[in-house]
């Protein structure tokens, strides 16, 4: 992370790193093997709602996902020593309803299990209100701050911990600051979307240092090296703000007197090529996607459902878009606050939806049934060149040109692998992605 700042400073304006924030495994798998090709260093996250000390919506601690990170790349051949693994809003955030004294223990202990078990990249993020704090005004900037000095103080006690183990044990490095709204992108996109004003990033910057101050760490300061913002990204169900580097131009203009930050982009997600390879360019050097690449993966497999339903006897398929919607109706919690109009436009949004709610459900037992089962029947089938142009005309190229297999699994991960070539072009100098586009 810090050769970004290293290599920027040396005025390489293309140096940056894509944060690809899934815990899913066909998805870890795409990423992991497009890294491989080019033998690269890869950032994976873990947020605070997915993984945790009980277990997140994916039942995964901070461990188990290093290790069933580690497990997919062990089967790709991919080098574990290349992975650097994150924890994204880490903080109070799952725990907002509770006051803060008790909301802060398991804030620290979150942090605390992170750092131990080798994460590199931490996010620390107290911008929250939680249970006792007041509800008429906003949190203030001292308050934010104070947390998150508490916050760093455990990972660094973490950390030290380490050190015994290993005494060339890297230390994390910092990211602070936070984008609205929430993470995993907003429930409807308005009209206009506010760029974080430069006063707003200098006013962070000064109340961590000063809170470090107090706390008589203020050489530790110089962990952090970067600062969430919102650079006017954002997408909704149906919408997305592009990056307009012309509204961002007063942020990304003031950060460069910063010489030890960067600035993260969260949110990122469906912005094409250009667009990211202008924000990396601009100084938004740490590129988040999440959701865009859960929803190329289901792009993938509703498109073999699509063929299966022509090449695999009706009693024999796998129903994956069936079972998705079955699985969603019948726990419903993941979307419903999240989706909202007519039963039949939320009925869309489940399956097409740009928040992609239904990434919460591919865990599911029954999920993971059907997809199974998919491949096994698309894989006993032979799928017709002309039926791979109808139904995916970007990966028919490729079978076509030889660089990629029939192999339903490896198919529907070239939805994903799609998504990361955008990220691919924004960060790597003179890195063309013409060749998998439509002439």
């Amino acid at each position: 992370m810090r050769s970004i700042l290293a290599k920027r400073k040396e005025g390489m304006t293309f140096a940056g790193i894509p944060s690809y924030c899934t815990a899913n495994d066909l998805v870890i798998e795409a990423c992991l093997k497009q890294a491989k090709r080019f033998d690269d260093y890869i950032l994976l996250e873990a947020t605070a709602n997915q993984v945790n000390q009980f277990g997140g919506y994916t039942g995964m601690k901070p461990a188990d996902y290093r290790d069933f990170v580690y497990r997919i790349a062990d089967k790709v051949g991919f080098p574990k020593d290349k992975i650097i693994l994150g924890g994204d809003h880490l903080g109070p955030l799952t725990w907002v309803d509770e006051p803060e004294k008790d909301a802060m223990e398991k804030a620290v202990e979150l942090v605390k299990l992170f750092v131990s078990a080798g994460y590199k990249k931490i996010h620390l993020d107290t911008s929250m209100r939680v249970g006792d704090d007041p509800t008429d005004k906003p949190l203030s900037d001292e308050t934010i701050a104070r947390r998150g000095a508490v916050l760093y103080e455990a990972c660094e006690e973490a950390y030290q911990e380490l050190l015994k183990e290993n005494p060339d044990e890297q230390r994390p490095a910092f990211i602070i600051g936070s984008e609205v709204p929430i993470p995993g992108g907003a429930q409807e996109v308005e009209d206009s979307l506010a760029v974080t004003k430069p006063e707003a990033v200098a006013k962070t910057l000064k109340t961590y240092e000063e809170q470090f101050e107090k706390r008589g760490i203020k050489d530790a300061f110089g962990n952090i090296i970067g600062i969430v913002v919102q650079p006017g990204v954002e997408f909704g169900d149906a919408d997305f703000f592009r990056y307009d580097r012309a509204e961002a131009r007063e942020l990304t203009r003031a950060v460069k007197k910063y010489d030890n930050i960067v600035l993260e982009g969260h949110s990122t997600d469906y912005q094409p090529a250009e667009a990211l390879k202008e924000m990396v360019e601009d100084g938004i050097a740490i590129l988040k996607v999440g959701p865009a690449l859960t929803f190329a993966l289901r792009e993938g497999l509703f498109a073999l459902s699509m063929m299966e339903k022509i090449l695999v006897p009706e009693d024999r398929q796998a129903r994956f878009i069936e079972v998705m919607e079955e699985t969603m109706m019948k726990n419903p919690k993941d979307w419903q606050k999240h989706y909202h109009g007519t039963e039949e436009e939320k009925a869309l949004k489940r399956k097409y939806s740009f928040s992609d709610r239904c990434r919460y459900y591919f865990a599911q037992p029954e999920m993971q049934k059907a997809i199974n089962r998919l491949f096994e029947n698309m894989s006993g089938v032979q799928i017709p060149l002309s039926m791979l142009h109808q139904y995916m005309p970007y990966q028919y190229i490729k079978v076509r040109d030889g660089v990629l297999s029939m192999d339903p699994r490896e198919l529907a991960e070239d939805f994903v692998v799609h998504v990361t070539e955008d990220y691919n072009y924004a960060t790597k100098l003179n890195y063309s992605i013409a060749d998998i586009h439509i002439k």
